[in-house]
């Protein structure tokens, strides 16, 4: 049977689907279709229901619940993962006079349907001025003064400092401490439409998929690494440890709270429209 897939060609994303895409584990009939996109492309194509089971930003899972439940398998979730918000030398200087610089700026975000861009709007209601890039450019749009500040997730958070630029806040430190919660960035959802053995039957392949990969490390499969955009495999292997964790195994009960605890905040600040739903394919 063939299933449509999509994931994006980060290490943490790569490293959690290489097994079960290139059959190193008994996929039990399935083949997958894949599709790798960077996560604002994989945003929209949720919004339009457009692929069976794919990686999404938590924020778009609130947007598109009734038509997309959640895996219990393959999530990025945790604490201090959270996006951080940055600036240029000059921009730090406006900060530490006003620290209202941050609702006066314009803000490179990398995309506005992701979870970095809601925490924004949670934590900073008031900064509205943005412009949506595509996440690997936003630290040169910095170094070119195009923009006043930008919102960094992935592997950028390892290499803003080496490039001249400073951080303003720490929006999973904000969200950790305001809600006691952990940070949920982003996860992998399957159509509701899908029967619910079909969901337990990959749900369980996605958690093989993950053992097989740690039970390899820190051997990086070459399916990481030709996908990781000509970062360094220090690099790769930070980003890999801060964002696959046991939540990406299972959300269990500290990790579905996280979710729930998102989409209370998001609702009472009028950012989605649905107040809730089941989250799980198993809950349906």
């Amino acid at each position: 049977m063939k299933i449509t897939l999509g994931f994006s060609p980060c290490p943490n994303d790569t490293f959690i689907f290489d097994a079960l895409v290139h059959h190193k584990i008994d996929t039990k009939g399935f083949e997958f279709e894949v599709f790798m996109e960077d996560v604002s492309t994989l945003n929209d194509w949720a919004m339009e229901g457009r692929l069976a089971i794919t990686k999404l930003s938590f924020n778009t899972f609130l947007q598109c619940a009734t038509s997309y439940a959640l895996m219990h398998a393959g999530s990025a979730l945790g604490k201090g993962v959270g996006p951080l918000l940055i600036t240029h030398k000059k921009g730090l200087e406006q900060w530490l006079e006003d620290p209202t610089f941050i609702e006066r700026a314009t803000i490179a975000i990398p995309g506005l349907n992701t979870t970095a861009n809601l925490l924004l709007q949670l934590a900073y209601p008031n900064a509205t001025k943005k412009e949506v890039m595509l996440f690997s450019e936003i630290e040169q749009a910095l170094i070119d003064h195009k923009v006043d500040a930008g919102l960094i997730i992935h592997e950028n958070r390892f290499t803003y400092q080496d490039k001249g630029l400073h951080k303003i806040k720490d929006l999973g430190d904000w969200w950790e401490s305001t809600t006691s919660s952990a940070i949920p960035l982003g996860g992998i959802v399957a159509k509701r439409s899908l029967p619910k053995e079909l969901c337990l039957q990959i749900d369980q392949l996605i958690k093989e998929s993950i053992a097989y990969a740690w039970n390899n490390y820190p051997s990086l499969a070459s399916f990481v690494k030709e996908n990781a955009q000509e970062m360094s495999e220090e690099v790769m292997r930070k980003h890999i440890q801060l964002y696959v964790n046991d939540f990406s195994t299972d959300l269990g009960e500290e990790g579905t709270l996280a979710i729930q605890t998102l989409w209370t905040y998001a609702y009472k600040a009028q950012l989605i429209a649905t107040k809730e739903l089941p989250i799980f394919y198993s809950d349906n």
